[in-house]
């Protein structure tokens, strides 16, 4: 059997096994839970199911409910643990029904997650004369039921009253302290005698809670001094403490408890009067010696940290090849700044315009177009290179949104958002200069027209899409007042050599205001394709408006395809990914250009992941901070794969000699005022065609 430590909650798994019926399957990797799972099984049990011998026969088992005294007929609740032990192959399926006494016990088809754990149980007892649970193999599959785990609770009534809510509070917190385990769960003093935890003693009265009245603790190698929450027990009569490890003092308020007798004996470090617990004079100058020593080493090296780091800062300064001016304090009218209060704030460095032409070499190289203007190629008189993004005369983007950039950039700092080095506003001109993304846009990789013969692998796909989600989890958790991005997008997600994600292009961002979860906004932006369909309902802008746009990003990422796909008629990604995802055939979503070389599990998650962020309802759609946990879980995934990634690390990247790597390089994907364009596609969300998520053998 498999009990305590394996099962922290110390169950009693037996094996089941009808060997002329069923044959088992095992597995020695590791089989766990979705983190907030409410049920979980050991691995140890999960590493092993049966299924049929006969794969055209299902899985039966029955069994008789066991009459109680003051319950003959008993319910149940039934708790099945289902796992995909095996890799399936592309064209196999695993799928079947639960049947209780015939009928289905679960509307949902299970298909059981391939190396993670999925429960299927019923909320409410059921009482039977007998029961028969099947697993029954739907008309689809093409493999037979199996399951690992089985467990079955009798609910036992019972009218007693629980123990005495301050006792409980209290044994609870001596619980923590002293890392009781044994039975030391549910109601301490029940339901009934049988029931009490093991070394307690309880009174029971017919009127009033049961009380503890002793608690025997004894050679139970507790650790630490004596809990003070003994004296909380009011109705304690009796307190084994012998024969542990226990040092200090016994606490002065068990002597409220008159009628209280402690046993304390063999515990070497116990103390029973104030004096003895005092170390010896010499003792206390070793200890105060022992203390100040670290004590003064600790303030020596923050005290050199703080001197490089400022001198560091200094020099910094001093060496600064193109010398801008600094600008503490700008002011700038504005009808709609960022926060409300007509002042620009920043605390950057300050480009002229004469400086900008310098950098640039007179504006010489075009690294790309955006709907702000042109960004040309710069160098700074120590050789760093940078991106200049000058703002454009005919731009419909003006000094508001400009300012907006500014503003947050200045004030915001991720290790996956672009970097801001400097800015310019010089007269009418307006500029920002950022840190150079040698390897352009993430749109540049997925969409292959710009570089033939090069295709991101599926790893590099998976880590961009995770650090562009933590970008955009910083903005809407990590800054105070929270930022939505509005115009989250391919173009706007760079990398840099090391193909390190950043998000870009914050002209549209919007903070909440306030305690208010959205923006509201008298004009409609964003990119086609992109922009949440809610969003433009309401004229309200969320962060799940951002969770929508990048649910768009996945699929692209996925698909290697555009946001819109302009076939005979022009039909959304999300559309298009939705009726191939319905037919159950992952191959005909992923990019033939990875040439099937990564784990199906990742992808089918990645997808999901993706159609819940792009679901209609703001309310179904999750955060960014789960949708970071997912991805992290499908890189483990992806990195658990048996199959080695044979395109792994063998992709060149473009560097520094590619011109066609850019930013916002596309003159037909351009952040627009939606209003100014009615004939705007718009993805059709038809609830006859909305794919339910349990599409995969990936764990949900």
């Amino acid at each position: 059997s498999i009990r305590y430590p394996d099962d922290p909650h110390d169950r009693m798994w037996f094996p089941w096994v009808n060997s002329s019926s069923w044959t088992e399957i095992s597995t020695t990797r590791r089989v766990k839970y979705e983190a907030d799972s409410p049920f979980e099984a050991p691995m140890a049990v999960m590493q092993t199911a049966i299924r049929p011998r006969n794969a055209s026969h299902n899985i039966e088992f029955d069994w008789e409910p066991q009459p109680q005294a003051n319950d003959p007929s008993p319910g149940y609740i039934i708790i099945m643990h289902f796992s995909e032990l095996q890799l399936l192959p592309s064209n196999a399926v695993r799928e079947f029904y639960i049947n209780l006494n015939g009928k289905l016990l679960n509307r949902d088809v299970m298909r059981p997650p391939y190396l993670y754990g999925q429960a299927s149980y019923n909320t409410f007892a059921i009482r039977k004369s007998y029961y028969i649970v099947s697993l029954n193999a739907t008309a689809n599959s093409t493999l037979p039921p199996i399951i690992n785990a089985l467990e079955l609770f009798s609910v036992i009534p019972t009218t007693n009253l629980s123990t005495n809510s301050q006792d409980v509070s209290a044994i609870l917190v001596i619980k923590a302290k002293y890392q009781v385990h044994k039975n030391w769960m549910g109601d301490p003093c029940g339901p009934g005698t049988v029931m009490v935890w093991d070394s307690l003693t309880c009174s029971y009265a017919i009127a009033s809670p049961p009380r503890i009245t002793r608690v025997d603790l004894s050679s139970r190698g507790l650790n630490g001094d004596i809990s003070s929450s003994f004296a909380n027990l009011k109705a304690l009569q009796y307190l084994n403490l012998s024969n542990n490890n226990l040092v200090g003092s016994i606490p002065n308020v068990l002597s409220q408890l008159t009628s209280l007798t402690v046993l304390y004996g063999n515990n070497s470090d116990i103390c029973t009067n104030g004096n003895s617990c005092q170390l010896p004079t010499k003792q206390r100058s070793k200890l105060a010696i022992y203390i100040a020593i670290p004590a003064v080493l600790i303030v020596i090296i923050v005290a050199v940290v703080l001197f490089c780091f400022i001198r560091r800062k200094c020099q910094g300064s001093i060496n600064n090849s193109v010398r801008p001016r600094n600008e503490m304090m700008t002011s700038y009218a504005s009808g709609d700044d960022l926060y409300g209060d007509g002042s620009l704030r920043l605390e950057s460095r300050q480009f002229t315009y004469e400086e900008l032409k310098m950098i640039t070499n007179n504006f010489e190289r075009v690294l790309g177009r955006g709907g702000f203007g042109y960004v040309y190629d710069g160098f700074l008189e120590d050789g760093t290179q940078v991106a200049v993004k000058l703002r454009s005369h005919s731009s419909d983007q003006g000094d508001k949104e400009f300012l907006a950039e500014a503003r947050i950039l200045t004030q915001i700092h991720h290790k996956n958002l672009v970097t801001m080095i400097g800015y310019c506003k010089d007269g009418e001109y307006l500029a920002l200069v950022y840190e150079y993304m040698s390897e352009g846009t993430l749109h540049d990789h997925i969409e292959g027209s710009k570089l033939e013969g090069q295709c991101l692998s599926w790893r590099q796909r998976l880590r961009i899409a995770l650090e562009s989600a933590q970008g955009l989890e910083y903005l809407h958790k990590g800054c105070n007042p929270p930022l939505v991005h509005r115009d989250v997008k391919t173009t706007n997600i760079l990398l840099n050599a090391k193909m390190e994600a950043r998000i870009a292009d914050f002209g549209l961002s919007k903070a909440f205001e306030g305690d208010n979860k959205h923006v509201s906004t008298t004009t409609l932006v964003g990119t086609p394709g992109y922009v949440d369909p809610e969003y433009q309902a309401t004229m309200q802008a969320t962060a799940k408006s951002d969770v929508y746009s990048f649910g768009v990003v996945l699929l692209e990422v996925v698909t290697g395809k555009p946001a819109i796909l302009r076939e005979v008629v022009s039909i959304s990604i999300i559309q298009w990914a939705r009726q191939r995802m319905a037919q159950g055939n992952i191959e005909s979503v992923v990019d033939a250009r990875m040439c099937g070389v990564y784990d199906v599990n990742s992808v089918w998650k990645v997808v999901e992941i993706a159609l819940k962020c792009t679901e209609y309802a703001s309310t179904q759609r999750p955060t960014m901070t789960s949708v970071v946990v997912q991805l992290q879980e499908c890189i483990e995934l992806e990195e658990g794969h048996i199959v080695e990634d044979t395109n792994d690390g063998t992709y060149t990247s473009g560097g520094s000699d590619n011109l066609n790597l850019s930013y916002d390089a596309y003159f037909d994907d351009q952040s627009i005022d939606m209003d100014k364009n009615n004939t705007a596609f718009q993805p059709e969300h038809n609830g006859k065609r909305v794919l339910a998520m349990s599409t995969g053998p990936v764990a949900r």
